[in-house]
């Protein structure tokens, strides 16, 4: 194992000289999942930029994510599993580390755009520092544009993320009237073109979380037409065909901007110099369904099957990733933090996570010892979510769920037959045994009875291995 990280080191060497630091640009759609983009088998959609990024570089199969928002995104910025940070839905301790600390520490420039809901904000009574809009800075990001910093989209001059949308950009609150007309996902990949331009001399990461997919479905700026472009604009249609053709023209419009991210970095000649990772923070909204590889897919926020914690993972490094290349190594959102740390060149201490592992040699084709198991430790302290509260160790094929359900999900991807007890086969029971003493080793999930009770976390719990 050593002489390999030895080999790699050295061959990645050449790539991370002073002189030509690498970017990153991390792109996190929300509430879209594997069906809904084209490398990974979507039929209802149109996504050719983010096709292109597949075939030019390389599709991970197998990332797994949590199944809502906000514990995917402390998990994949702080680089730990949830049951060492994670206390409230909408809330990131600012004690935390996170990915943007340390690439801020290594001397990039850094940008986060899209959307935050990480101040508290739904717990006004506990974090009484939720108005704070220099979390994000303290977050390690240098300049913001964003959604649900301080203001939640309920209160009084606040409202939604897609029209007229009040946002947040670098400290100034910018109201719904301000920005009459326009289109929130336009604004915010703007600030993130702009930031690459004024930063192209100098190593940047983008962090850029996007508002879209998740509802409202409403028009984009491809099929409003000559209907009004204010707040109203983001009201939710009960037509259960408006809302899918909605859908479909958000999916679209989202992969145009990421074709508009990757001419940015071409136009300034950085896409050379620049690591693209696309993926996404969980399942798609339950009301949609999609059409993949012959049979339909419900969208599974919320729960944890696939439908709920299997996203895409796309990564392009122009002439340096491999070309083309299908990779069915596992990967969780732990292991984002390393990887731009391996990336940057960064030499992680004691104040880093070590929950995730490295997929950059993965990424530039290289050998590697991959992960054996993605664990998932879910209590989202969400009534949405957490009647599926629980926990799971898996292969790329086999899981094992914490009270003893055992499902082949390459066989079985709506885990409706229970193996547990009936396991047949080499294979299997090697996996189930291999499991059992994984799942042994995580800590219960946390009972929660929908109010501010004591949510245990173990942030020294030891490494599951």
């Amino acid at each position: 194992m050593r002489i390999k990280t030895l080999l790699f080191s050295l061959l990645l060497a050449p790539l991370l000289s002073a002189a030509n630091k690498p970017n990153i640009v991390l792109i996190m759609t929300d509430d879209t999942s594997w069906e809904c983009f084209g490398p990974y088998g979507a039929e209802d959609y149109e996504t050719p930029n983010i096709d292109r990024l597949a075939e030019q570089g390389v599709k991970f199969e197998h990332c797994y994510s949590t199944p809502i928002c906000t514990p995917s995104r402390v998990m994949i910025m702080t680089g730990k599993y949830n049951f060492r940070n994670y206390t409230h839905f909408g809330y990131l301790s600012p004690d935390e580390k996170t990915f943007g600390n340390l690439m801020q520490e290594a001397g990039y420039k850094t940008a986060i755009a899209g959307k935050w809901q990480l101040n508290g904000l739904y717990d006004p009574e506990v974090f009484a520092d939720h108005a704070d809009n220099t979390r994000v800075n303290k977050a390690g990001f240098d300049e913001y544009a964003l959604w649900q910093v301080t203001q939640e989209k309920s209160v009084r001059e606040s409202g939604e993320r897609y029209w007229s949308p009040p946002l947040e950009i670098n400290g100034e609150f910018i109201s719904a009237e301000a920005n009459q007309n326009l289109y929130g996902p336009d604004i915010m990949s703007d600030f993130v073109c702009d930031f690459i331009e004024r930063h192209q001399d100098e190593p940047f990461f983008v962090y850029y979380p996007t508002v879209l997919v998740h509802d409202p479905f409403v028009p984009t700026p491809d099929t409003i037409g000559q209907r009004s472009r204010g707040q109203e604009a983001n009201n939710k249609t009960k037509n259960r065909a408006e809302k899918k053709a909605n859908f479909v023209a958000m999916v679209n419009y989202l992969d145009q901007i990421v074709g508009k991210i990757v001419q940015k970095l071409e136009a300034v000649g950085q896409l050379e110099n620049t690591l693209i990772v696309f993926t996404s923070d969980n399942g798609t909204h339950t009301p949609i369904q999609s059409n993949w590889n012959g049979r339909i897919i419900r969208g599974g926020k919320g729960d944890t099957k696939d439908m709920g914690t299997h996203v895409p993972l796309i990564a392009y490094w122009k002439g340096k990733s491999a070309v083309g290349a299908v990779c069915e190594d596992l990967v969780d959102f732990t292991d984002v933090y390393p990887t731009l740390a391996a990336v940057a060149g960064i030499q992680l201490d004691e104040t880093d996570p070590k929950d995730g592992q490295s997929f950059l040699p993965q990424i530039l084709g290289l050998e590697t010892s991959p992960r054996t198991h993605v664990l998932m430790h879910y209590q989202p302290y969400m009534k949405f979510g957490s009647k599926h509260a629980d926990a799971f160790v898996r292969t790329e094929r086999f899981k094992l769920y914490a009270d003893g359900r055992f499902y082949d999900i390459a066989n079985d991807l709506d885990e409706a037959n229970n193996l547990a007890g009936l396991i047949n086969g080499e294979r299997a029971m090697t996996a189930h045994q291999k499991l059992s003493k994984l799942i042994q080793q995580v800590p219960p999930v946390p009972e929660w009875d929908g109010g501010n009770s004591e949510r245990p976390i173990h942030p020294d719990w030891p490494l599951i291995q």
